[in-house]
């Protein structure tokens, strides 16, 4: 996966230099297929590893890069800033550390402020494209964060619990039903509150959801294979894109990722849930490739908070 009109995708800061490329589906899983061979293309996260062990003070090469990923995913605020010469700087400066120790905080690792680690194979993690918390001024009582489920800024919801979901015209056949039961996870979870139904018509559905690839018009492009794995939108906009440069697969397959678990993470945000700081929850905001995963206490307290039910 409150985007404001935007997704919570996925990754404006590296998708400019990597081209649109076909895809196709091969064996069990759905892959990319190109000329220079994606699966051989570095993670788009894989500048991480060169500036391992900097922190405050240093300059290197890449450290911009961090400043556009913690930008991106809400932990700094340089988008606002008027000024935004030092984010084009490869300095790590007072703000960055501020900004590392909290995404430390926030995936309950040791808050050093330095690129530990720990903190690196964290960030290179596959996950979902939103933002993990608002974008914020990093001040000493400026950062609050809820310690389970999270609630999108201004709680936006769905009118009603009945809302209809359809596929787009190149939706692989064979992950339809796992996505299916993803929905009725949810419906189930609500206690009958949410019932979603198929239906044929794309354009008219409540929720819409596509495989796309690099820039699909809706303001987040993806990033290629690795990083960013899909996105949606909050209410009451209803998109869901899965990133078709990805390895898919139904069920824990080694070096893929499991269709059903990204379903069920992406229609948490459909319906108004943001991340959790709950790992075994759903909405925890990564993924390891090879695992499923299911709905646990924590996610339907948070739905059930929201719609009251």
């Amino acid at each position: 996966m409150a985007f404001k009109l935007l997704p919570f995708s996925c990754i404006l800061f590296l998708a400019s230099s990597i081209l649109p490329v076909l895809s196709h589906i091969q064996g069990p899983h759905l892959r990319a297929n190109t000329l220079s061979g994606n699966e051989r293309n570095p993670s788009p996260f894989g500048f991480l590893k060169a500036i391992q062990g900097c922190r405050k003070g240093d300059t290197v090469k890449g450290i911009r890069d961090l400043k556009l990923y913690l930008a991106h995913f809400g932990y700094l605020h340089y988008q606002k800033n008027p000024n935004d010469r030092d984010l084009k700087e490869d300095h790590f400066d007072e703000e960055l550390e501020a900004a590392v120790k909290s995404y430390q905080v926030y995936y309950h690792l040791n808050a050093t402020g330095t690129l530990d680690g720990p903190t690196v194979s964290q960030m290179a993690m596959p996950r979902c494209g939103y933002h993990d918390i608002e974008t914020h001024e990093h001040t000493h009582n400026s950062l609050h964060i809820v310690s389970r489920y999270q609630l999108f800024q201004g709680r936006p919801r769905w009118a009603s619990g009945q809302l209809t979901y359809a596929y787009g015209p190149t939706f692989p056949a064979r992950f339809i039903p796992p996505v299916d039961r993803a929905f009725g996870k949810w419906a189930t979870a609500s206690s009958g509150y949410f019932r979603f139904s198929r239906t044929t018509s794309y354009q008219g559905a409540n929720l819409k959801v596509s495989f796309q690839r690099v820039d699909h018009r809706d303001g987040s492009p993806f990033n290629g294979s690795g990083g960013v794995l899909a996105h949606a939108f909050t209410p009451r906009d209803g998109r869901l894109h899965f990133d078709a440069d990805e390895r898919w697969a139904i069920g824990a397959v080694p070096n893929t990722f499991d269709i059903e678990t990204l379903a069920l993470h992406e229609i948490g945000h459909l319906i108004g849930l943001d991340h959790s700081q709950f790992e075994s929850a759903i909405m925890w905001g990564s993924f390891a490739p090879g695992v499923t995963k299911g709905l646990t206490s924590d996610d339907i307290q948070g739905i059930r908070d929201l719609y009251g039910f």
